[in-house]
C-alpha cells in the first residue's frame, strides 16, 4: 500500500509563518494545484481546447515553464535561458510556448515543468541567502524600477492562480475532476526537497 502524504504538509503556506515561508508556501500551493491539473493526462487532453480559445492544457504548462524560467533564472540572476529557451527566435514566434506545445509529448511537457521547478527552487533559495526578499532583479527590460524577489514571487503567485483557474475548466471538461485543492501530493509535483 502507498503511503498518503498530507498534502497541506507538502504546499500549503503556514498558518502564522513569517513572510518568506508564507510568500514560497502560496506559490508551492499553486504549483501543486496547477499539476493536479494538468497531470495524468494524454497528448489528446494536453491539446483539447476549450470554446473559442486556441490556448490548451500543454500551452500552459509550457508557458509556465518559460516563465518560471524567465523569472527565476534570467530576470533575477541574469543568466541566459537554458534549453528549449535559448534557440527560440521570438521575434518570428512570439507565441512559441504555447504554439509549440503541440509538438511535444507529455512526457516532454511534464519533464520540462518540473525541471524548471526544481530549478526555479534553487534560484530562489541562492537569492535569499544573498539579499532576502528584498533582492533586486537584475534584469528586467521595459520597467524602470527593478523590482524585487518579494514582488516577483508575488507576480508568480498571481501567474499561477489565473493559469490553474482556467486549467480547472479544462480538466473539469475533460474528466470531472473540479476543485480547489488537490486531494493528495500530484504525481507531478517535484515535492520540495526531494
Amino acid at each position: 500500500m502507498t503511503e498518503q502524504v498530507d498534502p497541506r504538509a507538502v504546499f500549503w503556506p503556514p498558518e502564522a509563518g513569517d513572510e518568506v515561508a508564507t510568500l514560497l508556501g502560496g506559490l508551492e500551493r499553486q504549483r501543486a494545484t496547477f499539476a493536479w491539473k494538468v497531470g495524468g493526462l494524454d497528448e489528446a487532453a494536453l491539446r483539447r481546447t476549450v470554446a473559442a480559445s486556441s490556448m490548451t492544457l500543454g500551452g500552459m504548462l509550457k508557458h509556465l515553464s518559460f516563465v518560471e524560467e524567465l523569472a527565476f533564472q534570467t530576470s533575477l540572476h541574469g543568466r541566459p535561458p537554458g534549453p528549449p529557451w535559448d534557440t527560440v527566435n521570438w521575434d518570428d514566434e512570439p507565441e512559441y510556448p504555447w504554439a509549440s506545445a503541440a509538438q511535444d509529448s507529455p512526457e516532454e511537457l511534464y519533464a520540462l515543468w518540473r525541471s524548471t521547478v526544481v530549478a526555479s527552487r534553487a534560484a530562489v533559495a541562492e537569492a535569499l541567502a544573498d539579499g532576502g526578499l528584498d533582492r533586486r532583479m537584475v534584469w528586467m527590460p521595459g520597467r524602470d524600477e527593478r523590482p524585487s524577489l518579494r514582488r516577483r514571487l508575488v507576480d508568480l503567485i498571481e501567474e499561477y492562480a489565473r493559469h490553474t483557474g482556467q486549467a480547472d475548466l479544462f480538466r473539469e471538461q475533460i474528466d470531472g475532476v473540479a476543485g480547489e485543492d488537490p486531494p493528495e501530493v500530484p504525481a507531478l509535483y517535484p515535492v520540495p526537497g526531494t
